[in-house]
């Protein structure tokens, strides 16, 4: 399949360091970094798949990488697998993007074409606003940002040296984009 253009940046140029040792260890891996990001990605791989479609098509409607959005659903829930009913254990994060009813009002299905265009126009959301609060980055650096916001809030996002300082695992947006970059290779 070809890349579908995003407008939101090129994922391939994004740096990245992967996944720390903490979210390497989800799946007892003793490697961490871009390989660990991979491995995880791989992991997930057979459960995106029934996604592919959808991810797909709502990545093209919106003009953001699908690979991103795979990306995000292998972290966020491991493709469903972490998740009761559609809610992730804490009962806050809904679906495979994992939506935070705290913040907004979860749509559609958790599996659902719906909730990933919810869930990636939130994204898209973060992404413009780390645009205009960093008018200077390129749009790489503001989509790796706009990845750090998805996961901490667009405030907490402060500089790019510090993008993950306060992420989960204080690596998620490295470890989606090193995720992403494996999903691009993967046809998405």
């Amino acid at each position: 399949m070809l890349f579908l253009a995003s407008i939101y940046g090129d994922i391939m140029k994004v740096d990245t360091t992967g996944a720390s040792e903490a979210t390497a260890k989800q799946d007892k891996l003793t490697i961490k970094g871009v390989e660990a990001s991979k491995k995880l990605a791989e992991h997930d791989l057979t459960r995106v798949e029934k996604y592919k479609s959808i991810i797909t098509k709502v990545g093209k409607a919106k003009k953001l990488d699908p690979a991103v959005i795979a990306a995000i659903i292998s972290r966020e829930s491991r493709a469903g697998n972490g998740l009761k009913n559609g809610w992730d254990p804490t009962g806050n994060g809904f679906g495979l993007m994992q939506v935070d009813k705290n913040y907004h009002k979860p749509a559609g299905a958790w599996d659902s074409e719906q909730h990933i265009t919810q869930a990636t126009e939130i994204l898209i959301g973060f992404i413009k606003e780390i645009k205009a609060n960093f008018p200077e980055w390129t749009q790489e650096k503001c989509l790796k940002g706009g990845i750090a916001a998805y996961n901490k809030g667009v405030k907490r996002v402060t500089s790019y040296e510090n993008i993950d300082a306060k992420t989960t695992g204080l690596d998620y947006a490295n470890d989606v984009v090193a995720r992403a970059q494996w999903f691009r290779s993967k046809g998405y």
